[in-house]
């Protein structure tokens, strides 16, 4: 969960119409929830009033240039899940609803960290419960393509994780693989 030790610089609520804060003390236990109910698929909000840093940090998302964005609103509050609720695309600058299920109000607001994430500052254990859970989370380039399969990810993400495919299936000699190598469905990775 997210973790915050003062009162966010950003003008509360910024989403008032989307976005309950449920703020608790202590490491990693806020979070968020939705204040309106939206088809799978739909716009929940763009990602505004957001600033690119240089260096990646623990709530920073990860941008297609390879620098990271404080997303500087209640989005912060938006916390992991392997089965989210919600897409943050940094490629159209908004975030959706996922286009697996709908929102309800009232439902727990996540995204799925590697799909924005590269490197991760630290690996965390997941405790979303889902039956897709991966276990401990880290960034998408050491989770590779097969374990992501199936998951919405970023154009950057997608095109990096193409990228150590194919790196990993030359042999040292710069050779591709032939027999027995193994592939994954080009289509199963979803990308914006």
């Amino acid at each position: 969960m997210t973790v915050i030790t003062k009162d966010p610089p950003w003008e509360q609520p910024s989403h008032p119409d989307l976005v309950k804060v449920h703020r608790i003390e202590g490491q990693y236990q806020s979070y968020a929830t939705s204040l309106v109910a939206l088809p799978a698929g739909s716009l929940f909000s763009p990602i505004t009033g957001h600033f690119y840093m240089k260096n990646r940090t623990w709530p920073s998302v990860e941008s297609p240039n390879g620098t990271h964005i404080d997303l500087n609103s209640d989005l912060f509050y938006v916390n992991h899940s392997c089965a989210p609720s919600l897409e943050y695309d940094v490629n159209k600058m908004e975030v959706r609803v996922s286009r697996d299920k709908d929102l309800n109000k009232g439902d727990l607001l996540t995204f799925f960290y590697p799909s924005t994430e590269w490197h991760m500052v630290q690996l965390f254990e997941c405790h979303c419960r889902e039956r897709s859970c991966l276990g401990t989370i880290r960034g998408a380039s050491e989770l590779g393509k097969a374990k992501l399969a199936g998951y919405w990810l970023n154009t950057h993400i997608y095109e990096r994780l193409e990228k150590q495919a194919n790196r990993e299936a030359e042999e040292p000699n710069g050779q591709v693989m032939g027999k027995g190598s193994e592939k994954v469905d080009q289509g199963v990775l979803q990308a914006v």
